[in-house]
């Protein structure tokens, strides 16, 4: 998404995760991102872990990008924006609020 963005030359005011940085490090040099770097903590890691078990007992096992990025946004109580629809399938077995676009 951050790519479509870029490419469109849209303003980028909201925050984005490390995650982001590392999948896409072209978003440090872009002068119309405003936003701010969410960083994980160790707590964000263990909550990655509980949502994979889950998803893996219902058969819908993510990348640890996807979950690690899932569990940054509910420890935090942020809305996740985004295109990519695998995250539907987190918010069936947690709290994080998804806005797909």
């Amino acid at each position: 998404m951050l790519v479509d963005f870029v490419r469109k030359r849209n303003e980028i005011a909201e925050d984005i995760t490390v995650v982001s940085i590392v999948e896409f490090p072209q978003i440090l040099s872009y002068k119309k991102f405003t936003g701010r770097t969410v960083y994980h903590i160790p707590e964000d890691y263990e909550l990655a872990y509980k949502l994979q078990l889950t998803l893996m007992k219902i058969g819908k096992p993510k990348p640890f990008s996807d979950l690690l990025v899932a569990a940054i946004c509910i420890n935090r109580n942020e809305e996740l924006l985004t295109n990519d629809k695998d995250f539907e399938d987190i918010t069936q077995i947690s709290n994080l609020k998804l806005m797909t676009i």
